[in-house]
């Protein structure tokens, strides 16, 4: 029997043109996808969340491809990143095990990118809003890819539940220009430079 038991799905696309500044010729899109699921271990301590852990990658495959799909193709994506909301009855150790499943999803559905997936996570009621960082996707030092996207699902998590999260962009912060390593200047294979 599955220890993920999902509720509900949720799909967030973002497009902005501008903040204030001259109207992008590609409008940068920003997608978040939600899955909010049975947590198997609330009201007690579990030793071995590795099973969880392990059929988690299912759904962060799930997530993984709606988000290709709402932009357009992985060969869209320069920015990722993760996150968890766990309900009051369970613990940050619960919304933890999605640092590996939702990474190693995202790595595999993006043809292996080296950089660190960032990851947030809480514990919260009905609503909680979640900043999830995104960063590039092939090197960490990336300072344009430095953001957020918002998670958040009104009707979750209950005490019970976790809502795990995945967010990709299709490009850095609107207007950035603060220096740094460009995108366009990536050559390194370890997820630094």
């Amino acid at each position: 029997m599955s220890l993920v038991k999902v509720r509900k799905y949720k799909l967030d696309v973002e497009e902005i043109r501008h903040e204030g500044g001259p109207v992008l010729a590609r409008p940068l899109r920003v997608a978040v996808a939600v899955a909010v699921v049975d947590n198997p271990y609330a009201g007690r301590y579990e030793a071995d969340l590795l099973p969880f852990m392990a059929e988690l990658r299912q759904l962060g495959a799930e997530l993984s491809s709606r988000l290709i799909a709402a932009l357009g193709g992985a060969d869209q994506v320069e920015a990722y990143g993760k996150g968890a909301v766990v309900g009051e009855d369970g613990e940050l150790e619960h919304g933890a095990v999605w640092h590996e499943a939702g990474g190693w999803a995202m790595r595999e559905a993006l043809g292996q990118p080296k950089a660190i997936v960032p990851a947030a996570k809480t514990i919260g009621g009905v609503g909680t809003r979640l900043a999830m960082p995104l960063g590039h996707i092939h090197a960490a030092y990336v300072r344009s890819h430095f953001g957020t996207a918002d998670m958040t699902v009104w009707d979750g998590p209950r005490r019970g539940e976790i809502a795990f999260g995945l967010a990709m962009a299709t490009g850095g912060r609107v207007h950035a220009r603060l220096g740094g390593l460009a995108a366009a200047d990536v050559v390194g294979n370890d997820g630094l430079r």
